[in-house]
Protein backbone atom coordinates (compact mmCIF):
# COMPACT_ATOMS: atom_id res chain seq x y z
CA UNK A 1 0.00 0.00 0.00
CA UNK A 2 1.39 3.42 -0.96
CA UNK A 3 1.97 6.26 1.47
CA UNK A 4 -0.54 8.46 -0.36
CA UNK A 5 -3.24 5.86 0.22
CA UNK A 6 -2.22 5.63 3.87
CA UNK A 7 -2.72 9.38 4.30
CA UNK A 8 -6.09 9.21 2.55
CA UNK A 9 -7.24 6.46 4.87
CA UNK A 10 -6.20 8.54 7.90
CA UNK A 11 -7.97 11.71 6.76
CA UNK A 12 -11.31 12.10 8.51
CA UNK A 13 -13.59 15.09 8.20
CA UNK A 14 -14.37 15.89 11.80
CA UNK A 15 -15.09 19.16 13.59
CA UNK A 16 -13.54 18.94 17.07
CA UNK A 17 -15.06 22.13 18.42
CA UNK A 18 -14.43 25.85 18.44
CA UNK A 19 -11.53 25.81 20.88
CA UNK A 20 -9.55 23.34 18.77
CA UNK A 21 -10.33 25.08 15.48
CA UNK A 22 -9.46 28.51 16.92
CA UNK A 23 -6.01 27.23 17.88
CA UNK A 24 -5.42 25.66 14.48
CA UNK A 25 -6.51 28.81 12.66
CA UNK A 26 -4.12 30.88 14.75
CA UNK A 27 -1.23 28.53 13.98
CA UNK A 28 -2.04 28.78 10.27
CA UNK A 29 -1.93 32.58 10.42
CA UNK A 30 -5.66 33.20 9.95
CA UNK A 31 -7.26 36.24 11.57
CA UNK A 32 -10.64 34.49 11.76
CA UNK A 33 -12.10 32.56 14.66
CA UNK A 34 -14.53 29.63 14.55
CA UNK A 35 -17.66 31.78 14.73
CA UNK A 36 -16.50 33.88 11.77
CA UNK A 37 -15.54 30.78 9.79
CA UNK A 38 -18.97 29.27 10.47
CA UNK A 39 -20.70 32.47 9.33
CA UNK A 40 -18.70 32.56 6.08
CA UNK A 41 -19.31 28.88 5.41
CA UNK A 42 -23.06 29.31 5.82
CA UNK A 43 -23.06 32.26 3.44
CA UNK A 44 -20.92 30.40 0.88
CA UNK A 45 -23.10 27.30 1.03
CA UNK A 46 -26.24 29.40 0.60
CA UNK A 47 -24.72 30.87 -2.56
CA UNK A 48 -23.90 27.41 -3.92
CA UNK A 49 -20.14 27.73 -3.50
CA UNK A 50 -18.20 24.46 -3.31
CA UNK A 51 -16.00 23.65 -0.33
CA UNK A 52 -12.95 23.64 -2.62
CA UNK A 53 -13.54 27.36 -3.22
CA UNK A 54 -15.02 28.37 0.13
CA UNK A 55 -12.25 27.04 2.36
CA UNK A 56 -9.26 28.68 0.58
CA UNK A 57 -11.20 31.97 0.69
CA UNK A 58 -10.95 31.88 4.47
CA UNK A 59 -7.27 32.85 4.22
CA UNK A 60 -6.08 36.27 2.98
CA UNK A 61 -2.64 34.79 2.32
CA UNK A 62 -1.26 31.32 1.78
CA UNK A 63 -1.65 29.55 5.15
CA UNK A 64 1.52 28.51 6.94
CA UNK A 65 1.80 25.43 9.10
CA UNK A 66 4.37 24.44 11.74
CA UNK A 67 4.05 20.81 10.64
CA UNK A 68 2.15 18.59 8.19
CA UNK A 69 0.17 17.21 11.13
CA UNK A 70 -1.19 20.67 11.97
CA UNK A 71 -2.18 21.22 8.33
CA UNK A 72 -3.93 17.84 8.23
CA UNK A 73 -5.84 18.50 11.43
CA UNK A 74 -6.89 22.00 10.34
CA UNK A 75 -8.39 20.77 7.08
CA UNK A 76 -10.04 17.83 8.82
CA UNK A 77 -11.79 20.32 11.10
CA UNK A 78 -12.65 22.78 8.33
CA UNK A 79 -14.10 20.08 6.08
CA UNK A 80 -15.90 18.52 9.04
CA UNK A 81 -17.48 21.88 9.83
CA UNK A 82 -18.39 22.35 6.17
CA UNK A 83 -20.18 18.99 6.11
CA UNK A 84 -22.24 19.98 9.15
CA UNK A 85 -23.25 23.20 7.40
CA UNK A 86 -24.01 21.40 4.13
CA UNK A 87 -26.19 18.84 5.92
CA UNK A 88 -28.11 21.56 7.73
CA UNK A 89 -27.13 20.26 11.15
CA UNK A 90 -26.98 22.48 14.20
CA UNK A 91 -23.42 23.51 15.02
CA UNK A 92 -22.78 24.15 18.69
CA UNK A 93 -19.61 26.12 19.30
CA UNK A 94 -17.89 25.47 22.61
CA UNK A 95 -18.67 28.90 23.98
CA UNK A 96 -22.38 28.59 23.28
CA UNK A 97 -24.61 27.73 26.17
CA UNK A 98 -26.11 24.28 25.96
CA UNK A 99 -29.89 24.42 25.61
CA UNK A 100 -31.57 23.23 28.81
CA UNK A 101 -32.85 19.70 28.66
CA UNK A 102 -36.61 19.48 29.00
CA UNK A 103 -37.57 18.16 32.39
CA UNK A 104 -39.14 14.76 32.36
CA UNK A 105 -42.61 15.05 33.79
CA UNK A 106 -43.35 12.27 36.23
CA UNK A 107 -46.81 10.76 35.69
CA UNK A 108 -49.26 11.64 38.45
CA UNK A 109 -51.52 8.99 39.92
CA UNK A 110 -55.23 9.85 39.87
CA UNK A 111 -56.93 10.99 43.06
CA UNK A 112 -58.50 7.95 44.80
CA UNK A 113 -62.28 7.66 44.68
CA UNK A 114 -62.43 5.93 48.09
CA UNK A 115 -64.83 5.74 49.89
CA UNK A 116 -67.12 6.33 46.91
CA UNK A 117 -67.18 4.91 43.40
CA UNK A 118 -65.05 5.70 40.33
CA UNK A 119 -66.23 8.24 37.80
CA UNK A 120 -65.55 8.19 34.09
CA UNK A 121 -62.90 10.85 34.65
CA UNK A 122 -61.13 8.66 37.19
CA UNK A 123 -61.11 5.66 34.85
CA UNK A 124 -59.64 7.78 32.04
CA UNK A 125 -56.99 9.28 34.34
CA UNK A 126 -56.08 5.86 35.74
CA UNK A 127 -55.72 4.41 32.24
CA UNK A 128 -53.42 7.24 31.17
CA UNK A 129 -51.35 6.90 34.33
CA UNK A 130 -50.85 3.18 33.77
CA UNK A 131 -49.92 3.85 30.14
CA UNK A 132 -47.33 6.50 31.08
CA UNK A 133 -45.76 5.03 34.23
CA UNK A 134 -43.91 1.82 33.39
CA UNK A 135 -42.78 1.29 36.99
CA UNK A 136 -46.32 1.51 38.33
CA UNK A 137 -47.53 -0.85 35.61
CA UNK A 138 -44.85 -3.38 36.53
CA UNK A 139 -45.65 -3.07 40.24
CA UNK A 140 -49.35 -3.75 39.69
CA UNK A 141 -48.56 -6.63 37.34
CA UNK A 142 -46.50 -8.35 40.02
CA UNK A 143 -49.18 -7.72 42.65
CA UNK A 144 -51.88 -9.09 40.34
CA UNK A 145 -49.90 -12.25 39.62
CA UNK A 146 -49.08 -12.82 43.30
CA UNK A 147 -52.48 -12.06 44.84
CA UNK A 148 -55.12 -13.02 42.29
CA UNK A 149 -54.46 -16.71 41.70
CA UNK A 150 -58.18 -17.46 41.40
CA UNK A 151 -58.61 -15.06 38.48
CA UNK A 152 -55.60 -16.46 36.67
CA UNK A 153 -56.78 -19.99 37.39
CA UNK A 154 -60.19 -19.25 35.90
CA UNK A 155 -58.54 -17.96 32.75
CA UNK A 156 -56.34 -21.05 32.51
CA UNK A 157 -59.35 -23.34 32.91
CA UNK A 158 -61.35 -21.57 30.19
CA UNK A 159 -59.27 -23.13 27.39
CA UNK A 160 -59.05 -19.85 25.50
CA UNK A 161 -56.87 -19.22 22.48
CA UNK A 162 -53.68 -17.25 23.08
CA UNK A 163 -55.40 -14.11 21.78
CA UNK A 164 -58.46 -14.58 23.97
CA UNK A 165 -56.37 -15.32 27.05
CA UNK A 166 -54.20 -12.28 26.39
CA UNK A 167 -57.19 -9.94 26.06
CA UNK A 168 -58.89 -11.23 29.21
CA UNK A 169 -55.73 -11.21 31.31
CA UNK A 170 -54.67 -7.74 30.21
CA UNK A 171 -58.11 -6.27 30.82
CA UNK A 172 -58.51 -7.83 34.27
CA UNK A 173 -55.02 -6.61 35.17
CA UNK A 174 -55.96 -3.06 34.15
CA UNK A 175 -59.21 -3.18 36.13
CA UNK A 176 -57.36 -4.56 39.15
CA UNK A 177 -54.77 -1.76 38.94
CA UNK A 178 -57.49 0.90 38.61
CA UNK A 179 -59.21 -0.38 41.73
CA UNK A 180 -55.93 -0.49 43.66
CA UNK A 181 -55.24 3.11 42.61
CA UNK A 182 -58.68 4.31 43.64
CA UNK A 183 -59.11 2.28 46.81
CA UNK A 184 -56.09 2.83 49.12
CA UNK A 185 -57.11 0.14 51.66
CA UNK A 186 -56.48 -2.31 48.83
CA UNK A 187 -58.14 -5.49 47.60
CA UNK A 188 -58.21 -8.97 49.05
CA UNK A 189 -57.63 -12.06 46.93
CA UNK A 190 -60.69 -13.11 44.95
CA UNK A 191 -62.21 -16.40 46.08
CA UNK A 192 -62.68 -19.07 43.36
CA UNK A 193 -66.35 -19.65 44.25
CA UNK A 194 -67.18 -16.04 43.35
CA UNK A 195 -66.13 -16.70 39.75
CA UNK A 196 -68.37 -19.71 39.23
CA UNK A 197 -71.58 -17.75 38.63
CA UNK A 198 -72.61 -14.36 37.33
CA UNK A 199 -73.05 -11.83 40.09
CA UNK A 200 -73.49 -8.11 40.39
CA UNK A 201 -73.57 -7.99 44.17
CA UNK A 202 -72.36 -5.46 45.09
CA UNK A 203 -73.21 -3.64 41.84
CA UNK A 204 -70.19 -2.73 39.72
CA UNK A 205 -69.88 1.00 38.88
CA UNK A 206 -70.94 1.75 35.33
CA UNK A 207 -67.67 3.52 34.30
CA UNK A 208 -65.73 0.32 34.97
CA UNK A 209 -68.25 -1.74 32.99
CA UNK A 210 -68.11 0.75 30.14
CA UNK A 211 -64.31 0.59 30.07
CA UNK A 212 -64.35 -3.20 29.94
CA UNK A 213 -67.00 -3.32 27.21
CA UNK A 214 -65.17 -0.75 25.09
CA UNK A 215 -61.93 -2.73 25.36
CA UNK A 216 -63.73 -5.93 24.35
CA UNK A 217 -65.34 -4.18 21.38
CA UNK A 218 -61.89 -3.01 20.25
CA UNK A 219 -60.59 -6.57 20.58
CA UNK A 220 -63.42 -7.81 18.36
CA UNK A 221 -62.67 -5.13 15.76
CA UNK A 222 -58.88 -5.56 15.83
CA UNK A 223 -57.54 -5.51 12.26
CA UNK A 224 -54.72 -8.00 12.81
CA UNK A 225 -56.14 -10.56 15.25
CA UNK A 226 -59.85 -9.95 15.92
CA UNK A 227 -61.48 -12.17 18.52
CA UNK A 228 -64.12 -14.48 17.00
CA UNK A 229 -67.64 -13.73 18.24
CA UNK A 230 -67.98 -17.10 19.97
CA UNK A 231 -64.78 -16.69 21.98
CA UNK A 232 -65.55 -13.04 22.62
CA UNK A 233 -68.64 -14.06 24.57
CA UNK A 234 -66.57 -16.39 26.75
CA UNK A 235 -64.01 -13.65 27.37
CA UNK A 236 -66.78 -11.14 28.10
CA UNK A 237 -68.35 -13.45 30.70
CA UNK A 238 -64.99 -14.06 32.38
CA UNK A 239 -64.15 -10.36 32.46
CA UNK A 240 -67.56 -9.36 33.84
CA UNK A 241 -67.36 -12.01 36.55
CA UNK A 242 -63.79 -11.06 37.34
CA UNK A 243 -64.64 -7.36 37.55
CA UNK A 244 -67.56 -8.04 39.87
CA UNK A 245 -65.32 -10.22 42.03
CA UNK A 246 -62.61 -7.56 42.19
CA UNK A 247 -65.12 -4.86 43.10
CA UNK A 248 -66.43 -7.08 45.86
CA UNK A 249 -62.89 -7.75 47.12
CA UNK A 250 -62.33 -4.18 48.36
CA UNK A 251 -61.05 -4.03 51.91
CA UNK A 252 -63.04 -2.03 54.41
CA UNK A 253 -59.95 -0.30 55.83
Amino acid sequence: MSRSRDRGADFQRHFEGAQTLDGLLDLAGSALDSAQVLERMRAAHAEGTASSDAIPALFDEEPRFPSPEIALRLYQNLLGLWELVAEGKRVRLDDEARPPRPKKVKPTAPTPFHPGAPSGEFVEAAWRYLEDDAKARTRFTHAFENRQDALLGALDAAALTDEGYGVARHLLLELYAMLELGWPPGLTSVQPAVLEADTDAPPVPQPLKDYADEALFEAEQDEEQPLPSQELEVVRRLVHRGLAALWGARKER
